[in-house]
C-alpha cells in the first residue's frame, strides 16, 4: 500500500517533505540568467532532489508555480514530477482538485497516469464524497492516496472550517468522512490511504484531530517561512510517524544571503532539511 511505503519513509528519513514550489525569486543569480525559466527551475529541482534524498520522506509539487508558466512550465511540472519518481522517491502533486463526476474522473486520470502522474494528490473536500469518488479507483490498487484539505492555516480558514456543526467544527466533520471514506484503503502500518491537510499553525486542532482520528496520516504544510515549527507540529505525531511536514521556501531558499549561494544552493537546501528533522525531533522524541 501506497501508506505503507511512506510510513516506511518517514521511519528511515524523518518526515520532512520538501516542497518543490519553485519561483523565480528563488533561484540563484546564474540559474535565473543562464537559462530559460523553466530550464533554470528544473535543473535547480533535480539538484534539489539529488542533495535531499536521502534525508526528506516525501516531496510535493504545487502546481500552479509551473501553470503560471504556461506550457512550458507544465513541461516543468511533468518533468519534475518524473524526477521524483525515477529516484524511488514519493510525490505528492499538490493541485487541491475538487469536481465531480467526468470532471473529477478526468482529473483522477490526468494526475493518477500520464504524464502528471504523483504518488499523492491534494483535494478540496467541499462538494463532498463525489469529489473522492472519482479517485478510488486508482486508491483500489493500492498504489495511489490523497491528502484532502481539513483545517489549514490560512488566516480566513476559520470563516467555513470553525463554522459549528452540531457541537462540533466542519473540520472535524471532515476528518471524520476521511476517515470513513480511508477505512477500505488501509495499510500495515494503521493508516489509511486518504489523509488530511492540517495547517502547522493549528496546534490545539492538531490535538484534537490526532486524538479524535488516530488513522489519519497529516500532510502539515506552514513549517519555516509560514511561521510553524518543530514544537507546533509535535501534536500530530505518534512514536515519530503518521505525518509529514512540508516547507518550501525555507529550504529551497536557504542559499539567499549566501556569498557562495550560487555554487552550493543544493547544499544549502540540504542542510535545512537536516536542521528542520533535528527540531521536529526534538519535541516528537519526548
Amino acid at each position: 500500500m501506497i501508506i505503507d511505503r511512506l510510513y516506511d519513509a518517514v521511519s528511515r528519513k524523518g518526515p520532512v517533505c520538501v516542497g518543490l514550489d519553485t519561483s523565480e525569486k528563488l533561484l540563484p543569480e546564474r540559474l535565473r540568467t543562464a537559462s530559460p525559466l523553466s530550464e533554470a527551475i528544473l535543473e535547480f529541482n533535480r539538484a534539489i532532489v539529488d542533495a535531499t534524498l536521502d534525508v526528506a520522506a516525501c516531496y510535493k509539487v504545487q502546481i500552479a508555480h509551473y501553470e503560471a508558466l504556461g506550457t512550458e512550465g507544465l513541461a516543468c511540472y511533468r518533468d519534475t514530477l518524473s524526477c521524483v519518481r525515477k529516484k524511488g522517491a514519493l510525490v505528492i502533486g499538490d493541485v487541491k482538485r475538487g469536481d465531480i463526476a467526468s470532471t473529477g474522473e478526468m482529473y483522477a486520470r490526468a494526475h493518477f497516469s500520464g504524464e502528471f502522474e504523483a504518488d499523492f494528490v491534494t483535494l478540496n473536500p467541499y462538494m463532498g464524497g463525489d469529489v473522492i469518488a472519482p479517485f478510488e479507483p486508482y486508491l483500489k490498487k493500492g498504489q495511489k492516496g490523497l491528502f484532502v484539505l481539513t483545517k489549514t492555516s490560512n488566516p480566513t480558514s476559520a470563516d467555513i472550517q470553525d463554522l459549528r456543526v452540531g457541537t462540533q467544527p466542519v473540520y472535524m466533520h471532515v476528518a471524520q468522512k476521511l476517515t470513513a471514506w480511508g477505512r477500505p484503503y488501509g495499510g500495515a502500518c494503521g493508516y489509511g490511504a486518504i489523509g488530511a491537510v492540517v495547517g502547522a499553525t493549528q496546534q490545539e486542532e492538531l490535538v484534537a484531530l490526532r486524538r479524535g482520528f488516530p488513522s489519519l496520516f497529516f500532510l502539515i504544510p506552514g513549517y519555516g517561512a509560514q511561521g510553524g515549527g518543530g514544537r507546533d507540529v509535535a501534536p500530530a505525531f505518534v512514536a515519530g510517524n503518521g505525518a509529514v511536514v512540508n516547507a518550501s521556501r525555507s529550504i529551497l531558499g536557504a542559499h539567499r544571503g549566501r556569498p557562495d549561494g550560487d555554487d552550493r544552493y543544493a547544499e544549502y537546501a540540504r542542510q535545512a532539511v537536516v536542521r528542520m528533522r533535528k527540531d521536529i525531533a526534538r519535541w516528537t522524541d519526548k
